[in-house]
């Protein structure tokens, strides 16, 4: 069940399921995207580098975010439409056979003047098995207000 713009307060926090990133979602990612940058690769190469193994492309990370709190059905059938990417950082590497999970706490709330649907500010975090913080950011999103409570 979706939660709506009423639903969503400063504080509240949303945590999703974990997922273990694989060698065929960084091979899928490449092939998507076209990005066949030998640190993602190429295990010899990406062996000597400083992260001594194949490491997650930074965007898939960010869609593992997206994917994973979309798992709790927290804005499904409720989100209007993503607002932006802010502040994103990549704070340690995503390997495979890492297990992720992401956290959201919202920052803030805000009605449109329209008072059909209002901006959820949201705070993410992407953290390992081992509960290290892996990337962090801001991803506002236009929520729709409730059904039937009229703007």
């Amino acid at each position: 069940m979706p939660l709506y713009f009423e639903d969503f307060a400063e504080g509240q926090e949303i945590v999703s399921p974990a997922r273990t990133v694989t060698e065929a979602d960084i091979v899928s990612f490449a092939a998507w995207t076209g990005d066949y940058n030998p640190v993602h690769t190429d295990a010899e190469f990406a062996g000597a580098s400083r992260f001594g193994d194949r490491i997650a492309h930074g965007l898939l990370g960010v869609s593992l975010c997206l994917g994973l709190i979309s798992r709790t059905g927290a804005f499904e059938g409720s989100a209007v439409a993503l607002l932006g990417i802010d502040d994103w950082r990549f704070r340690a590497p995503v390997k495979i056979g890492d297990t992720v999970r992401c956290g959201v706490r919202i920052v803030g709330t805000r009605l449109t003047s329209k008072r059909d649907a209002g901006v959820v500010a949201r705070q993410f975090s992407l953290l390992n098995q081992r509960d290290e913080l892996t990337q962090d950011g801001r991803m506002d999103v236009l929520v729709a207000v409730r059904p039937g409570t009229g703007a």
